[in-house]
């Protein structure tokens, strides 16, 4: 598990942060909602923060949700799951070959552009996954907060 350290000014915006804060909600979450089967069949569209994830979850009820939450959680601790070999086997007989009168002078071209994009793209994914860890940080403290109301301790632990 990540040990979550305390953050400066400075390193609000930084990747590792938004993960500890995320890995901390869903922690909370998990610690807060004992008994996850009362969440079945109650609809996300009771709260607006997570009403806009009903097209994401198939089942649209908390319960699915708070899984995906666990789900995501457990992949950035872990590490995404690999491809099945079969789909890598697919990938690599559909993956278009170069052809072989490309000059070497064109080749080093090419690579010398997507060097120089690397940090352009990184710095993009960076900012969306920092993004998309905020959001799911407040839908899972939503969720936590949602929880305790169903259950009628709505003011405890706030």
């Amino acid at each position: 598990m990540m040990q979550q350290l305390q953050e400066t000014p400075n390193q609000k915006n930084s990747l590792f942060n938004a993960m500890n804060r995320f890995i901390g909600a869903v922690n909370n979450m998990d610690q807060t909602i004992l008994v996850p089967s009362l969440l079945r069949d109650v609809p996300l569209d009771g709260d607006a923060e997570m009403s806009s994830l009903k097209s994401d979850v198939d089942e649209g009820d908390m319960y699915s949700y708070y899984q995906l939450l666990k789900s995501i959680r457990r992949d950035i601790e872990w590490g995404v799951r690999c491809a099945s070999t079969e789909e890598k086997r697919t990938e690599s007989a559909t993956a278009p070959r170069k052809n072989s009168d490309t000059s070497v002078a064109s080749l080093e071209d090419e690579e010398d552009e997507e060097d120089e994009d690397l940090q352009k793209q990184l710095q993009f994914h960076l900012t969306g996954l920092q993004g998309v860890l905020s959001k799911l940080t407040q839908q899972a403290n939503t969720l936590t907060k949602r929880y305790k109301k169903e259950i009628g301790i709505g003011g405890w632990g706030v």
